[in-house]
């Protein structure tokens, strides 16, 4: 998996204001609407898959091309609402966007077991772990956010340390989703390097 938000050198002021105080209505409920369909009519995929790869070993491509490209409107969406990036983010699986980027290689062969591992097991040996520490990065993340704020207003300019840091845990995170979703045999590692 290769995930990138892409560093502005400069970041809008005013873009900045506007989605601080009005991105709730004209970013998240728009998208968030749509993406509740897109994301249920993908939970649905996901367990189909799941019987999938326990009878042949292999996920559906065409379902592992709506999942990627939904995880990636989800990306262009929460850039945006983490300051990360300017612009509005496009709607649809198929939009495209200069400043994010993700890209899921298709794996032509899954392990049955892993899956049912996976299955009955993943919030154990999965979940529990990463997700402890992402809540803590992500209460850390807020407060960059909150402090990037603050820092863009003024200067004009993302922190790159601060924005590495949120890029991470976007990427740790959808690691972690494309594990549980099936979609990939390779636990997560507890980082979000490249």
């Amino acid at each position: 998996m290769k995930l990138t938000i892409t560093h502005q050198e400069t970041y809008s002021r005013g873009e900045l204001l506007l989605r601080s105080f009005f991105g709730l209505f004209y970013i998240f409920l728009p998208h968030i609407f749509l993406l509740l369909f897109v994301q249920l009519w993908g939970s649905i995929l996901q367990f189909i898959s799941f019987w999938v790869i326990l009878f042949t070993g292999r996920y559906p491509e065409s379902f592992f091309e709506f999942q990627v490209k939904s995880l990636r409107w989800g990306l262009r969406v929460n850039a945006r609402l983490y300051n990360l990036a300017d612009g509005y983010p496009a709607f649809g699986l198929d939009a495209t966007d200069e400043h994010t980027s993700l890209e899921v290689d298709y794996p032509e062969e899954l392990d049955r077991l892993t899956a049912l591992l996976k299955f009955f097991f993943g919030i154990f040996y999965v979940l529990l772990p990463h997700g402890f520490i992402l809540y803590f990065r992500m209460i850390w993340g807020m407060i960059l956010n909150f402090l990037g704020f603050w820092a863009v207003l003024f200067t004009g300019e993302y922190p790159a340390n601060w924005h590495r840091f949120q890029v991470e845990t976007i990427r740790w995170s959808t690691r972690v989703s494309l594990y549980m979703m099936f979609m990939s045999d390779a636990y997560p590692p507890f980082s979000g390097k490249e």
